[in-house]
């Protein structure tokens, strides 16, 4: 025997409870809400410890972000409309205030996207020019379009049925998000370094989940302010949209980027409003 004192043993999960740890996230449909929040706008999310994005819980819980990101510009348009603004007006000002909630996303994506796609001759220089936070003729060319075509869209249904254009454009913003989704199932991140690599792929499941989701708000929002035979043809629209891009930038970068993702949302919204508002 030793005249040293006995050591204290100390439990394995004792210790590691002991380690000092950075506060965590929880995980489920509030804390993905919130996380979509933050990827996709500016809106106010609260003090909840940020976590870093990931496009496959995202992909779950955008249709519901995209209500609440949509909610105030859609409000905007309809009681600017009914107070007897002129309905062009109206929608200048609905579609302004879309782009200060979302941070502009979807129109620098696009704008990004454009330029990248169309003003490079490989790959690399492709990736570079989309990196690049300079827009040229193609990006601003295709910002422009991106803005007249939703302004005017809206203001031609809002100068007969207010609501019927708030609705309409919901459901296209709400759908644009989610399908632009995709892309990120589809195709492997173009570019190790990228916001889209850093979030992650997204499963067929996820994507899943929140396509359903989009699809039920879609027909519940645009279904009443048009009819079946619109939203039908809707969702033909959207689908040749989400292949065709996704070919487009499979055959020009390989793959996807957060701008190439930016950018299909925003091209969805259009070719979904394109596809309801002769109906509405």
């Amino acid at each position: 025997m030793t005249d040293e004192p006995p050591i204290d043993v100390i439990a394995p999960e004792a210790m590691e409870a002991s380690r000092p740890n950075a506060p965590r996230g929880g995980v489920g449909l509030a804390d993905d809400f919130v996380m979509a929040l933050r990827f996709f706008s500016r809106l106010p999310t609260g003090s909840s410890p940020h976590q870093k994005p990931d496009l496959n819980r995202i992909a779950m819980a955008v249709p519901l972000a995209s209500v609440a990101i949509g909610l105030g510009p859609v409000l905007l348009l309809i009681g600017a409309s009914l107070i007897g603004l002129p309905p062009y007006f109206a929608a200048a000002l609905a579609v302004a205030s879309m782009v200060l909630v979302s941070g502009a996303m979807a129109e620098d994506a696009l704008a990004d996207a454009a330029d990248g796609l169309f003003g490079g001759q490989s790959v690399a220089r492709r990736l570079e020019i989309m990196k690049d936070s300079r827009h040229g003729t193609y990006g601003v060319a295709a910002l422009c379009l991106f803005i007249v075509l939703r302004l005017t869209g809206l203001g031609a249904v809002a100068a007969s049925n207010p609501l019927s254009a708030g609705a309409i454009w919901l459901a296209a913003s709400i759908v644009g998000r989610s399908g632009a989704m995709w892309l990120a199932v589809a195709l492997p991140a173009a570019r190790p370094d990228g916001i889209s690599a850093a979030a992650g792929a997204v499963t067929g499941r996820a994507f899943a989940v929140g396509a359903v989701f989009a699809g039920v708000l879609l027909f519940v929002l645009a279904g009443p302010a048009t009819n079946l035979v619109a939203v039908g043809c809707s969702i033909a629209a959207l689908l040749v949209v989400i292949f065709g891009w996704t070919a487009l930038s499979k055959a020009l970068v390989g793959g996807q980027t957060g701008d190439l993702i930016g950018a299909l949302g925003a091209l969805i919204e259009i070719a979904v409003l394109c596809a309801l508002l002769p109906f509405a």
